[in-house]
């Protein structure tokens, strides 16, 4: 049975940091790549960022890049997003999710498993 746990969600103000994480099982890690995902009050869910398994590639919203870092240990299983500099506008659900493809990571239809999500707030 796959599950994905995410944590480290919460309340900072604006310019502040946090650090999710994911804690993976009943997934080999070498087989997927991991994303994370956001939906915020009333708007779709929208991509963040994503890694393939080998961590060999990363992909980042617009919105995000400069500020979050994905990072991966697969020895543990697990996939961290260090979030720097945030900004109300990153007040969302953080939502992890895993998929076999190695393609298309940020089209959320393609993810095969997701996590229950990680309430971020950001604070002006």
């Amino acid at each position: 049975q796959v599950q994905l746990v995410e944590s480290g969600g919460g309340l900072v103000q604006a310019g502040g940091s946090l650090r999710l994480s994911c804690a993976a099982s009943g997934v080999a890690p070498s087989s997927y790549a991991m994303g994370w995902f956001r939906q915020a009050p009333g708007k779709e869910r929208e991509f963040v960022v994503a890694i393939t398994w080998s961590s060999a590639r990363t992909y980042y919203a617009d919105s995000v890049k400069g500020r979050f870092t994905i990072s991966r240990d697969n020895a543990k299983n697990t996939v961290n997003l260090q979030m720097n500099n945030l900004k109300p506008e990153d007040t969302a659900v953080y939502y992890c999710a895993a998929t076999r493809r190695g393609y298309e990571l940020g089209l959320s239809g393609n993810y095969d498993y997701w996590g229950q999500g990680t309430q971020v707030t950001v604070s002006s």
